[in-house]
C-alpha cells in the first residue's frame, strides 16, 4: 500500500493530526508522517485503507475523545485493534488502533473474563487455562477478542456452547456521542443485542465481560494424508460428523502448502488433505469418536493428542504475519452425496491452485439452537461451513483466486444457502448476507438510534 490524501490537503492533515494531537494521549499519524503506512494497514493487505487517521489509543478516555473530535468535525470513526476484517470503503475516517487496550482479568469462581478491546484469544487462553477453564475462542490465537464476537465467533467450541456473542455479559462502550456507557441486558436491551453478532457499527466497545466454560481436559489436532485420499477423508468425515457429539468439532480441508523453505519436508509444496479436531474431554476417548479416521491409509503427520487451553490456536498453524488473501464463505445446507460428489469434483488435487485452502466446518450443535436471550447473530442453522482461501500477493494472482472461488461458489450453489456468517464475509461483501431480512431491519433500526449522524463506521457496516 502506498500513502494517499483521502482528498485532503497537506495543510488539512496538518490541522487534524495538531487538533487530535490534543486530545489525546495516544500516537497520531496522518499521511505524510513516517509509519503512517505501517499504522493504517489492514490485516489482509489486499485491503487498502484509506483513513484520514490512524489513532493509537492509550485507553477508553482516549477513546472518547477522538468519538467526540470526530462528531464536532465531521469524520467517521472505524475501530480495529489489528486489522483483522477489514474491509472496503474507507475513505477519510479517523481509524482507532486499540491494541494498546490490553487488559486481560478472569475470575475462576465466577467463570466470568474481562478484556480490554486490544486483548488477543491467545493471551485470554493463557490465562483462563490456568483454571481448567477456556473463552470460546476461533482457530488464531492473535485475533481479538473483542472483534471477533462483535461478528459473531465461530468458536471450536461453538457446538457445545453456542456463538461466541451470545456468552457476552457487558460491554463497556463509548456511544456515538462520546459518552462512556456500561451496556448489559437490563441497562439497554436493543444495543446489546446488536452488539452481540452485528459487528462494530453502533459503538466504540472499548472492554466487555464474557463467560468462561469448563476445560479440564482438552483433545485436539491435526491429521494430514496425501492429497489422493480426499474422498475417503471426506467419506470418513461424514461419517464421524454425522453422530458426533457436541463436544467433538471437526474441520475437513484441501490444502496446498507453499514450497517454503522452513516447512518440513514431507509438507513442503505438498497437495494435501487435512482434518482438524478438538473434544472437550478425555483424550481416549476423543480418538475413540475419530477410528473412522485411523482406517484411511497414508497419513503423513498426527498431531493428535492432549492440548493445553493455552495452546489451542496452535492446532491449525494459522499464519500471525498480515498477507494478501480473498476467503469466500458458504453455508451448506446439507453435505449429502451429491454435496460431497460437488466439493470433491470443484476441490480435487490440482482443480483446486490457486487456492492454498478449501475447507468444511462442522457447525450444529448448539450453534444450532435459538437461545432466548441470543445476540444479533441468533444462531446457524445449516450444519456446514465452506470456506476457500487463496493467497494474491499481484492482481494477476487475485484475479485467479477469484475465477476459482466462483468456480466452486457455482458447483455447489444447489446446495448452499446463500447466506455466511458475519466474521466469514469477504472484504467487498455487505452485511446483508450475513442477516436474515427481519434481523437486518432491526440492526437498522439501531443503528438510526443509536448513531443516528453515522459517526462509526464498522467493518461491513449497516447498509441505510
Amino acid at each position: 500500500m502506498t500513502s494517499q490524501d483521502n482528498g485532503l490537503g497537506t495543510s488539512d492533515h496538518g490541522a487534524q493530526a495538531a487538533g487530535l494531537r490534543r486530545v489525546v494521549r495516544g500516537r497520531v499519524s496522518v499521511p505524510g508522517d513516517e509509519g503512517f503506512d505501517d499504522a493504517r494497514r489492514a490485516w489482509n493487505l489486499t485491503v487498502d485503507q484509506r483513513v484520514g487517521a490512524v489513532v493509537e489509543v492509550e485507553d477508553a478516555a482516549d477513546a472518547a475523545e477522538v468519538v467526540c473530535y470526530a462528531r464536532r468535525h465531521g469524520f467517521g470513526v472505524a475501530v480495529q485493534p489489528s486489522g483483522h476484517g477489514a474491509s472496503d470503503g474507507l475513505d477519510g475516517e479517523i481509524l482507532v488502533r486499540t491494541g494498546r487496550m490490553g487488559g486481560v482479568r478472569v475470575w475462576p469462581e465466577r467463570r466470568l473474563a474481562r478484556v480490554e478491546a486490544g486483548a488477543s484469544w491467545g493471551e485470554v487462553l493463557a490465562d483462563a487455562g490456568k483454571h481448567g477453564l477456556t473463552g470460546l475462542a476461533g482457530s488464531s490465537p492473535v485475533v481479538s477478542v473483542t472483534g471477533y464476537t462483535l461478528g459473531g465467533g465461530l468458536s471450536w467450541f461453538g457446538r457445545r456452547h453456542g456463538l461466541a456473542a451470545n456468552s457476552v455479559r457487558a460491554f463497556d462502550v463509548v456511544d456515538a456521542e462520546g459518552a462512556a456507557k456500561r451496556v448489559t441486558a437490563e441497562s439497554d436491551a436493543e444495543l446489546f443485542w446488536a452488539l452481540r453478532g452485528g459487528g462494530g457499527d453502533f459503538a466504540l466497545v472499548t472492554a466487555m465481560e464474557f463467560d468462561l466454560f469448563p476445560a479440564p481436559k482438552l483433545y485436539g489436532g491435526r491429521i494430514i494424508w496425501p492429497a489422493d485420499r480426499a474422498a475417503d477423508v471426506l467419506a470418513a468425515f461424514r461419517d464421524i460428523t454425522a453422530e458426533a457429539p457436541e463436544e467433538l468439532s471437526v474441520w475437513y480441508a484441501v490444502m496446498q502448502f507453499p514450497p517454503f523453505p522452513e516447512l518440513p519436508e514431507p509438507l513442503r509444496g505438498l497437495s494435501a488433505v487435512v482434518v482438524d479436531v478438538t473434544f472437550l474431554g478425555e483424550s481416549a476417548e476423543g480418538r475413540g469418536l475419530l477410528d473412522r479416521f485411523d482406517r484411511v491409509p497414508g497419513v503423513i503427520a498426527d498431531t493428535r493428542g492432549e492440548v493445553a487451553v493455552r495452546d489451542l490456536g496452535g492446532i491449525c498453524a494459522e499464519p500471525t504475519l498480515p498477507s494478501p488473501s480473498m476467503m469466500r464463505a458458504e453455508l451448506l445446507g446439507r453435505l449429502d452425496d451429491a454435496a460431497a460428489s460437488a466439493f470433491l469434483s470443484a476441490s480435487a488435487p490440482g482443480s483446486g491452485a490457486p487456492l492454498a485452502s478449501v475447507q468444511i466446518r462442522h457447525l450444529g450443535g448448539a450453534l444450532s439452537r435459538l437461545a432466548p436471550d441470543a445476540g444479533a447473530c441468533g444462531n446457524i442453522r445449516e450444519p456446514y461451513l465452506v470456506g476457500a482461501l487463496g493467497i494474491t500477493p499481484t492482481p494477476e494472482a487475485a484475479q485467479a483466486v477469484r475465477a476459482r472461488q466462483e468456480e466452486l461458489r457455482l458447483a455447489l450453489a444447489l446446495h448452499t444457502t446463500g447466506t455466511k456468517p458475519f466474521n466469514f464475509l469477504a472484504h467487498e461483501e455487505s452485511a446483508v448476507s450475513a442477516f436474515p431480512g427481519d434481523v437486518l431491519a432491526r440492526l437498522r433500526d439501531a443503528k438510526r438510534h443509536h448513531d443516528p449522524l453515522g459517526v462509526f463506521r464498522g467493518n461491513h457496516p449497516m447498509p441505510a
